[in-house]
């Protein structure tokens, strides 16, 4: 009797633990689902968010950029796989910008020894160094002077400092002319756009004092005004000065500045390709004269009888 009860008993128990069990489990694949459900929604949510500030920030971006334009592509010569730089176009956008750039940039990159042998002799670019005056020193008494420039000497900033030249241009820094073809998205057809595209502005669009309207630049409102004018400048060579022809001379001019080993490289790529073109022939038949005896070749299978 009493094992019987206790069989009872034990069977009881087990089911009372079973259903317990059972219900641990189910609350917590409940409380699984809920936390499933929880992360699914919090993911949700940033995905939502993420899309509409994304979709947010590109309509603020085309409203900004409705009054932005992207310069349009030139026929530049140089632009070929094998064309070179227009050397008399580079001699020409020097003296542009001598006569109109170097009022308020500087090309503190570019020395006078590097225009031998691209726009002037040896003795022109002696010249032309020689124009202007550098400081050098200190001399024996301790003091620094000033002296005729040299071929090793670099072009000279027409500002001191850059606070002297935010003073002069009502707090705009006019950037260094170096190397503003290459830190410019679109290069020289931008500087081109840039220099030829100056307009009015159109309505709703308040300028400052000193700003000008320009749609090429980022915003529209430009500290330097428009210096590229019919005229504006001379050559020596008697190109008609137009505004056009300025501007494409400048750009030239600063492509070169730019990359002063635009030339070289292409006649490298030139060179190597020749060269491997003479190894591609000189491989090939080799590969033709070693393989065609084995390639050619008949196996012929003769079992013995």
């Amino acid at each position: 009797m009493a094992s019987r009860v206790g069989r009872f008993y034990g069977a009881g128990l087990l089911k009372s633990n079973n259903g317990v069990i059972g219900q641990i489990c189910k609350f917590a694949t409940a409380q699984e689902k809920s936390s499933g459900r929880k992360k699914i929604l919090s993911t949700l949510g940033v995905i939502t968010g993420g899309l509409g500030a994304l979709l947010f920030s590109l309509d603020q971006s085309v409203k900004a950029s409705d009054l932005e334009l992207h310069p349009p592509k030139n026929p530049w010569s140089h632009k070929g796989l094998f064309n070179a730089l227009d050397h008399q176009s580079i001699r020409r956008g020097y003296e542009v910008y001598k006569q109109v750039c170097a009022a308020c940039h500087s090309l503190k990159y570019v020395a006078y020894r590097d225009l031998v042998g691209v726009t002037h002799t040896e003795e022109e670019a002696k010249a032309e160094a020689e124009q202007v005056q550098v400081t050098d020193g200190p001399d024996d008494q301790g003091n620094m002077f000033q002296r005729p420039g040299k071929l090793s000497d670099y072009m000279p900033s027409p500002y001191p400092n850059p606070e002297a030249a935010r003073a002069a241009n009502n707090g705009a820094f006019p950037p260094d002319l170096s190397y503003i073809v290459g830190a410019r998205h679109g290069g020289e057809d931008y500087i081109f756009a840039l220099l030829t595209g100056y307009t009015e502005a159109p309505a709703g669009v308040n300028l400052r004092e000193g700003q000008y309207y320009n749609p090429y630049f980022p915003g529209g409102a430009l500290a330097m005004g428009q210096l590229l004018f019919n005229e504006s400048a001379e050559y020596e060579d008697g190109t008609p000065p137009t505004a056009s022809q300025l501007a494409k001379d400048i750009c030239t001019f600063l492509k070169w500045t730019a990359e002063p080993e635009h030339d070289d490289r292409k006649r490298m790529i030139i060179k190597m390709l020749g060269i491997f073109s003479l190894l591609f022939v000189t491989s090939y038949y080799y590969k033709r004269h070693k393989w065609m005896t084995i390639k050619t070749r008949k196996i012929e299978y003769r079992p013995k009888n």
